[in-house]
């Protein structure tokens, strides 16, 4: 049966394989089951209901990738998004929270609609060869950025914005994290190296034992205040009934304090931010496990960008902030998933969370950091297929990969990548091999930095 619905013989893979990189997928990915509702309930949202949302939504998006699209990209609430519906929406401009998950379902909606009308599949084809290699790349070193900051390994610093952390410092903390992350790190390309199946998870269980080996000999020492917990699992009965607080409160939301052209801005904020997001990462993961044809556009994407749109409707009913194709995703491509059977593994996983959340919530930001940094490593490869010699090409691709980990955010890399690229053409005397569409985008980027 497994053949017959994923073609795991056709996607030359097996079943271990599969199992093994959504696993892999799913410990990158945990972190978002204790991140979400801490940042959530900041906006007044039940932190139990929303862990239980984020499980659930996780789960029911992924599955549709699984069986509409069969590739191994796992779903979730995406980061930033989150934080922009807590601390922008809800705290900044002081909308209900209601309100916040009414802009996320009809966001989904128009998601829905242009999957249906293939505008989404359209804006995917249009991103030219070069740019598309330029986001796989940006997208392994934002990763490879984003794992150095879990494992405490770059930190903040007055002088230089950014630095690697003092060890001797805070040793009993950040030290012994950062330096167990090296550890994990090292542990993880070995295993690559001598081609171990699994090598990605198992640098993250090793990891995560040598640490609470530490703990157990003292070394190191939890800091709750400092953002230090305990690394020990531990166990708790989830209570279940917490999700009818959020359930299809969105449905209940007060418009008559809303101003309806903030409400609009609000809407395009998320739709922005997740279409050109999800696009970059299945550009991004999709490069990587060679899934793009001769003609660099994506088989089967109309499933998955129609998953994606699902999920996030489905989310804000359910009452989390907007579901989105994760990045992780790749940390399983690079343990060699190639189909829906690990997408399925790891939503199977975010289901079974709700009841084991105290576990999988331990897992500490050190020990998924060596994996989120090898696969940056992994990705950042695309690099080499960049055609430098064509600099008008060339240039954009630049721009973009390198905007993704210095903004933060693969939608920046993206748009940085296209303004360039339509203004070099333009201005090199090569308006025609501009594509229509990617004018239109140009100009909406930059009417997103006027009006957004």
């Amino acid at each position: 049966m497994l053949e017959k619905l994923f073609k795991l013989k056709e996607n030359n893979t097996t079943v271990k394989t599969e199992v093994l990189g959504g696993i892999t997928t799913f410990m990158t990915m945990a972190y978002i089951l204790a991140v979400n509702p801490s940042l959530l309930s900041a906006s007044g949202m039940d932190a139990t209901a929303v862990l239980i949302a984020t499980c659930l939504a996780s789960f029911i998006g992924t599955a549709c990738m699984a069986l509409m699209a069969n590739y191994p990209f796992a779903l979730a609430p995406g980061m930033g998004l989150n934080a922009y519906f807590a601390f922008t929406v809800c705290g900044n401009m002081g909308y209900d929270w209601r309100i916040a998950l009414m802009a996320v379902f009809v966001e989904g909606l128009i998601f829905i609609v242009l999957s249906l009308t293939n505008v989404r599949e359209a804006i995917f084809n249009a991103i030219p060869s070069n740019l598309k290699k330029g986001v796989s790349a940006g997208i392994g070193l934002f990763i490879a950025f984003i794992g150095l900051q879990g494992a405490d390994l770059v930190v903040d610093n007055s002088s230089t914005l950014l630095s690697y952390v003092d060890f001797t410092a805070n040793f009993s903390t950040q030290g012994i994290c950062a330096l167990l992350a090296l550890i994990g790190l090292f542990i993880t390309a070995v295993l690559y190296v001598k081609n171990v199946k699994g090598s990605i998870l198992i640098g993250i269980i090793v990891t995560w034992v040598l640490g609470m080996l530490m703990q157990a000999v003292g070394v190191y020492v939890p800091a709750p205040d400092a953002g230090y917990y305990s690394l020990y699992p531990s166990f708790g009965i989830t209570d279940f009934t917490a999700i009818g607080k959020t359930f299809g409160q969105c449905f209940k939301a007060d418009f008559s304090t809303v101003n309806l052209w903030n409400f609009i801005v609000i809407i395009f904020a998320f739709l922005f931010v997740d279409m050109f997001d999800t696009i970059g990462t299945l550009i991004g993961v999709a490069t990587k496990a060679d899934f793009l044809d001769k003609d660099e556009k994506l088989p089967r994407i109309k499933g998955a960008l129609m998953a994606d749109a699902v999920a996030t409707s489905v989310g804000a009913v359910l009452g989390t902030s907007t579901t989105t194709t994760f990045v992780e995703s790749s940390a399983g491509v690079g343990e060699g998933a190639r189909t829906g059977l690990s997408a399925m593994t790891t939503g199977i996983l975010f289901l079974a969370a709700i009841f084991f959340a105290p576990i999988f919530t331990a897992i500490p930001g050190f020990a998924t950091a060596p994996a989120l940094i090898f696969v940056g490593f992994l990705m950042v490869s695309a690099i080499k297929d960049i055609k430098f010699d064509d600099p008008i090409d060339a240039v954009p691709a630049y721009l973009c990969f390198l905007s993704m980990p210095l903004m933060y955010s693969i939608s920046e890399g993206i748009t940085m990548g296209v303004i360039s690229y339509v203004i070099i053409n333009v201005c090199c005397g090569k308006a025609k091999k501009v594509s229509p569409l990617m004018y239109i985008l140009a100009v909406l980027f930059v009417c997103k930095y006027i009006f957004l």
